[in-house]
């Protein structure tokens, strides 16, 4: 479930950033923990903005109304000059407390494109179930989707180390349900440093961008706590990093600790410069990469997956690149690419052949 984009007009037309200019081409993604964020008079939405201005795309936590994203979008637009849009997530939790996720975006670079969605998590491992959507970037007309969650707190790392367990599945459930569209970002509050053991199913997958420093303000000013924070990407990712940081808001807006955690939120938000296109020279490098890892000759083995040109309406369709199949009717059936698609004739077929059935398959 999901609220419908809201469309602000212009107010002002002054642009102020403080994060590092992007290249031409670079898309600029932040994560923030906002600290239940609701309109009240104890939160500064000027303040809130005023940072999120520095950025073109950003995840948010802890979001406890939509109004909220409402009243940061309409102080966007006023601070910026320019039409921002939000979404959120319907209220999960398994008690009565219970949150919302939100992006926020600029409708000059950002357009929503599909599939927001909260995940459905059959085994309930998550308190929080995680959101995320499909974007396109129009700097450089690339697609990317953005997830984000909360991880559980609870009274210590063992509460929280069956969700983020649990986030290889998830991720896993990424691509098959946005399948085509290889620059996933899974962005949020995992309440979790980057090298706890509690991470080893979804290194094999993915990777952090931050592994050194921390995110959360601590009592002292200019100190910082807990790396618990962060972006991960996947492990083969093409795309160009070109900066990451914990932004040091209560720095730039002149606050001191307790003020910022009473104002504003006791994270401080991820900032990331990002060039979503793969660059030529790094198609060639990935291309020749794969040439090295899987030599293949004229002399093909037999059981080389190679898509078939001359059946009349294969029952199951198979990705090569992922080695998942899919049934008719499922929602990715009709979606896969020409150039990784592989037909077979049944299910026997594809599991014979290493793939495995699409988890969004029922």
């Amino acid at each position: 479930m999901r609220s419908k984009p809201s469309f602000l007009l212009a107010i002002s037309l002054c642009l102020c950033s403080h994060f590092s200019p992007p290249a031409q081409a670079d898309t600029k993604i932040a994560t923030w923990n906002l600290q239940h964020l609701s309109v009240r008079p104890t939160k500064d939405f000027q303040a809130i903005a005023k940072v999120a201005k520095n950025v073109d795309f950003m995840a948010v936590q802890e979001l406890m109304s939509e109004d909220a994203l409402n009243a940061l979008t309409k102080e966007l637009a006023k601070q910026t000059g320019v039409h921002w849009s939000s979404m959120a997530s319907h209220a999960v939790g398994r008690s009565s407390y219970k949150e919302m996720y939100g992006f926020v975006w600029r409708d000059d670079v950002i357009s929503y494109e599909d599939g927001a969605v909260t995940y459905l998590d059959r085994r309930d491992i998550f308190e929080r179930e995680p959101y995320s959507a499909r974007f396109k970037s129009l700097r450089d007309n690339a697609f990317f989707v953005a997830a984000t969650v909360h991880i559980i707190y609870g009274k210590n790392q063992a509460d929280r180390s069956p969700e983020i367990a649990a986030l290889s599945e998830y991720w896993d459930w990424l691509h098959q349900t946005y399948e085509g569209t290889d620059q996933v970002f899974l962005m949020g509050d995992f309440n979790t440093p980057p090298a706890a053991q509690a991470w080893a199913s979804l290194d094999k997958l993915a990777k952090p961008l931050m592994l050194r420093g921390a995110s959360t303000l601590s009592a002292k000013d200019g100190q910082f706590a807990n790396l618990y924070d962060n972006v991960f990407i996947s492990k083969d990712s093409r795309m160009r990093i070109n900066g990451v940081e914990v932004f040091n808001y209560p720095k730039y807006l002149g606050l001191s600790h307790a003020q910022g955690r009473s104002l504003v939120s006791d994270h401080a938000p991820i900032f990331l410069n990002v060039r979503l296109s793969p660059t030529t020279s790094s198609l060639q490098a990935s291309a020749s990469a794969r040439k090295i890892a899987n030599p293949m000759s004229s002399a093909e083995p037999k059981t080389a997956i190679r898509p078939t040109l001359a059946k009349a309406q294969a029952l199951v369709i198979g990705n090569v690149r992922t080695k998942i199949y899919h049934m008719p009717g499922c929602p990715s059936y009709a979606t896969v690419s020409a150039k990784n698609r592989v037909e077979f004739t049944d299910e026997k077929d594809a599991v014979a052949r290493d793939f495995r059935r699409a988890k969004n398959c029922l």
